[in-house]
């Protein structure tokens, strides 16, 4: 009687673990929007939010539709799962549990994705293949895993948590859209051949915000990693895995990156870190310690590895390193199940890996598994791709990059309103309206009446010494275009502030939450160029056609006679003390 008691009480425990697992795995949205947030630039960061909301909302109404048949449903030839509405018909005995634990982790999926494409990426498009992802291509390939496909059924092939069908295919899914999509504006500087000389990184804006999301995934992983698990020692055994994996990769990494790159890498290291867990999601329950050490220390020079790889060979922009995180260490993960699984891990009675004498069976029904998987999600993912690509289009428009999905796709001046916090490409623009419109874009087009009316120019009285302040003051979104027109010209030497101001048109009006945010003073950049052998004119002339976009509020362009100049560092002045500056 006793002992049946305790079998009851054990069976309702891990009952309720369970679910208490899927709660950590949907806690997990919130560390994957953290840490895309705070990896990329405070201009998206509310169309980061928004999409790391919408992935499990629209993840939702699908996974009920189809998503959940095609996973859970009657086996049909070993490929998918039969669609059914019991959530409708029958509720009474619908299995509730295995519904909303299959749903979090098919969230999980699609928010990967969300990093590779982050910050210049159309939202529509966006909802559009997060749908695809939960609705078709993660159900089907997890059905040949863990519903009753032909995966598990034929071969020994184990993936307990989902290094291969869920981290594998989020990241593989990734580097296919941000290979379509392309690197952000100024990711990659190329010649005249096309070829790329030159990486330019991206710092990500708030690293606090992207160390509190890895913290939070760190923690949801002990329910991704664990939920499933039957009995106390089997959890407790997972645990340990799932924090030493993590922990040895994320000190392999600090010291792989202090050797290579003469300081400790902080971003990287908080990659490394979920490379751990990626890593170890597959084999967690059937490896032991070393073999969790092993493929922790492997994931902390993978991750960097894949970094490099994507920037340097591919050149594929990555923001928040998703790719080199989920897709390289999901599938070293789902190989290294081959590698170290060993019986003497609670629960496994049968699973050999080839570094505990098992040979290459197990192996091999992992590269099987991995091969058929990246198969499946590649040509799905790269013909939904092209399909959205064609009929919405995949990417915004250069202007609406500059200025930020924040403002362009959502209508948000800013996400974090209130506070001091911009940088040059934190853009945000005047609306165009027929307040401002002057009727044409074209500069070459556009009259003198109009060319003054949108970029005023003040000009003081001529030194003696011939040389001239130029200040140029503009939206944020037209600093590159600027920059680029100066440097052209042969104007290198340049001080830029970020100001804030606005002319007559006492700002541009935004709205939050169906109310007219009163913006009367709007982002600006301040350049100062002090030229002397290159006539005014020419720079005067150059910043008005980097500047025009055909509206009132362009910018304005004050000219001063400069008296003296003195270089502290030699003595020199006027003529001379610029020579090392144009």
């Amino acid at each position: 009687m006793t002992q049946e008691i305790m079998s009851a009480v054990d069976t309702e425990l891990f009952a309720v673990w369970f679910l208490i697992g899927a709660a950590l795995v949907f806690w997990m949205q919130a560390g994957f929007a953290m840490v895309e947030a705070g990896f990329t630039r405070a201009k998206n960061t509310g169309n980061i939010l928004m999409k790391n909301l919408m992935d499990f909302c629209i993840g939702t109404i699908v996974f009920i539709l189809i998503g959940f048949g095609f996973l859970m449903g009657e086996d049909l030839l070993g490929f998918i799962g039969k669609p059914g509405f019991d959530i409708f018909t029958a509720y009474e005995n619908f299995d509730w549990s295995n519904f909303v634990f299959n749903l979090v982790f098919c969230a999980t999926t699609a928010t990967i994705v969300s990093g590779a494409m982050a910050e210049r990426t159309r939202f529509l498009s966006y909802c559009v293949y997060s749908a695809v992802i939960s609705a078709l291509v993660y159900p089907i390939e997890a059905h040949w895993i863990w519903g009753g496909g032909w995966l598990a059924s034929n071969t020994i092939f184990h993936d307990f948590a989902g290094s291969c069908a869920i981290h594998m295919v989020g990241g593989f899914t990734a580097l296919i859209g941000a290979k379509l999509l392309g690197p952000r504006i100024g990711k990659f500087v190329r010649d005249d051949s096309g070829k790329v000389v030159k990486i330019n990184a991206f710092p990500g804006h708030n690293l606090a915000l992207g160390c509190l999301g890895c913290f939070i995934l760190w923690l949801g992983w002990y329910g991704f990693n664990g939920a499933a698990c039957t009995s106390v020692a089997q959890l407790g055994s997972v645990f340990l895995t799932t924090t030493v994996a993590p922990s040895v990769a994320t000190v392999v990494c600090m010291v792989f990156t202090w050797v290579r790159y003469g300081k400790p890498d902080i971003s990287m290291c908080l990659n490394a870190s979920l490379a751990g867990l990626v890593a170890i999601t597959a084999p967690c329950d059937v490896t032991d310690a070393l073999g969790a050490i092993v493929i922790g220390a492997v994931a902390g020079v993978l991750v960097v590895f894949g970094v490099w790889f994507l920037d340097s060979v591919l050149h594929v922009d990555g923001p928040v390193g998703a790719v080199a995180v989920h897709f390289f260490n999901g599938l070293w993960g789902t190989l290294a199940v081959g590698l170290f699984a060993t019986t003497s891990a609670p629960g496994n009675d049968s699973l050999t890996g080839l570094f505990y004498g098992g040979g290459f069976s197990l192996l091999g029904a992992q590269l099987l598994g991995v091969v058929t998987v990246l198969a499946w999600t590649g040509v799905t993912m790269t013909i939904f791709f092209l399909l959205i690509k064609a009929i919405f289009g995949l990417r915004v428009s250069e202007e609406e990059e500059i200025t930020g999905l924040d403002a362009t796709e959502h209508g948000l001046p800013s996400a974090y309103a209130g506070f001091a916090l911009m940088d040059i490409s934190n853009t945000m623009t005047m609306d165009v309206n027929e307040n401002t419109d002057l009727g044409t874009g074209d500069y070459a087009a556009a009259s003198t009446a109009q060319k003054e009316a949108a970029v005023k120019v003040v000009q003081a009285p001529a030194a003696s010494t011939g040389i001239h302040k130029v200040v140029i003051i503009s939206r944020l979104s037209r600093y590159d275009h600027l920059k680029k027109a100066l440097n052209d010209i042969g104007v290198t030497g340049m001080t830029v502030t970020q100001v804030m101001g606005c002319g007559i048109q006492k700002g541009a009006g935004e709205k939050y939450r169906g109310v007219e945010i009163d913006a009367t003073l709007l982002p600006k950049v301040k350049v100062e160029v002090v030229v002397s052998t290159i006539p005014v004119e020419t720079v005067i002339e150059a910043a008005k056609k980097a500047l025009y976009t055909g509206h009132i509020g362009d910018g304005k362009i004050f000219v001063y006679g400069v008296d003296k100049v003195v270089k502290v560092r030699t003595g020199e002045e006027d003529l001379a003390a610029l020579q090392d500056v144009e």
